[in-house]
């Protein structure tokens, strides 16, 4: 059964420079706006039991959807429907009287959820506790702190029993104690095979809670998926937000022709033939799992006489930003010469547990002369990916965990 079925659904805001052009609109019928697009063609469903995670920067149109979602915003275009009793938990303060008390706020959003007041006065007690606003609860919530309004919000919101719940953002300004409270009650929540529709910028709550996750960017869904992954790629796409440094977006294409102090009428020392890099069995591949076994390979041609030198390899997020690399300088054991004019071999670079948990990557495979510091050639693969693993951060780690009770 479809909880909450969205289709197309758009929302638009009308920009006026002046306030008088409001009026000159009305009176001589000519447009005096223009339309800020916040959401555009949203479609999704939801079954019965889902959690959906909606996730995106500032102004990607997350809070608009879930206002429309909760009834408290009109769409311009599109429909939704959404099946059983509703509670949100929106901007802050959202749906309290401020003169009223934090009890009397309790009755006056209960009878807005439906709770009839039989059960309301059955409800009361258990809000209260979960709370934690005993000593407040009959002052004014005009006085309460941004704290003390989450507190009670939340506490009304789930204790009602809804069949969906919305919550946008509104357990960041919590203290942790009452964070944990609030995440074991979503918890249970989400085994009584209630829908939940959660906004955060806490990926790890994201993750947690929601099976399923909605990437918003510009008003439009980017990715829609399983959460773990959805996460990963916005993740992948918050780091890597710095404008590449080079002639084009891609430094491969501008690496491949070698160091820009190379003038083209003059011959270099060495030049990489090909950069690969192979699964553990053996196979090239484009994408890469966290953890996996993984060997760097390349094949280099060298083009003078006597040439000594170290090789080199590192995860590249752009042509300025290193993640990790591995150079020769210090080790003894590899072969570095002399080699002579023709000589053709292959340099590869063995990986066991590959430390990165999600993200785009370039290959960059180098040749330096003995000192490590002047580079006779460079060369940037394609990109790669890290298929996105569970977790929060760039990097994920072999570990082995033990518990040893004293």
């Amino acid at each position: 059964m479809s909880r909450i079925i969205v289709e197309n659904i758009s929302k638009h805001f009308k920009i006026y420079r002046r306030p008088q052009d409001r009026l000159a609109e009305i009176l001589f019928r000519k447009q005096k706006h223009e339309l800020f697009r916040v959401l555009n063609d949203i479609s999704f469903a939801l079954e019965d039991g889902e959690s959906v995670g909606i996730v995106g920067i500032n102004g990607a149109g997350k809070s608009t959807l879930l206002k429309i979602l909760s009834g408290t915003l009109q769409a311009s275009s599109g429909r939704f429907e959404m099946s059983g009793q509703v509670a949100a938990l929106l901007e802050l303060g959202a749906g309290f009287h401020p003169e009223f008390s934090g009890r009397e706020n309790i009755r006056l959003n209960a009878s807005l959820l439906g709770v009839s007041e039989h059960n309301i006065i059955e409800l009361e007690n258990d809000i209260i506790e979960f709370s934690e606003l005993r000593d407040f609860i009959d002052r004014p919530v005009k006085n309460y702190s941004s704290g003390m309004y989450v507190r009670l919000a939340f506490s009304i919101a789930t204790m009602v029993r809804p069949e969906i719940l919305i919550i946008d953002e509104a357990l960041s300004v919590g203290d942790l104690t009452f964070q944990k409270k609030c995440v074991q009650r979503m918890n249970d929540f989400k085994e009584q095979s209630k829908t939940l529709v959660f906004c955060s910028h806490s990926m790890f709550h994201v993750q947690e809670l929601c099976e399923k996750a909605i990437w918003l960017h510009e008003g439009q869904i980017r990715e829609i998926g399983d959460s773990d992954s959805v996460v990963g790629h916005y993740e992948d796409f918050c780091n890597s937000k710095k404008v590449y440094n080079t002639i084009s977006d891609d430094p491969s294409q501008d690496a491949a022709a070698g160091p820009e102090t190379e003038s083209p009428a003059k011959v270099p020392d060495c030049k990489i033939n090909a950069l690969n890099v192979l699964s553990d069995d053996g196979e090239k591949t484009t994408s890469l799992t966290p953890l996996g076994k993984y060997t760097l390979e390349m094949e280099v041609e060298v083009l003078k006489d006597n040439i000594e030198g170290n090789f080199g390899f590192a995860f590249m997020k752009s042509a300025e930003e290193p993640v990790a690399s591995f150079l020769t300088t210090d080790i003894r054991e590899v072969e570095k010469g002399p080699f002579n004019k023709g000589d053709k071999f292959t340099v590869s670079l063995s990986l066991s547990g590959l430390p990165m948990r999600v993200g785009e990557f370039y290959i960059l495979g180098g040749l330096a002369d003995k000192s490590g510091l002047l580079w006779y050639e460079r060369k940037f693969s394609k990109l790669f990916y890290v298929e996105a693993n569970k977790g929060v951060g760039p990097l994920i780690m072999d570990s082995k965990w033990t518990v040893k009770k004293s």
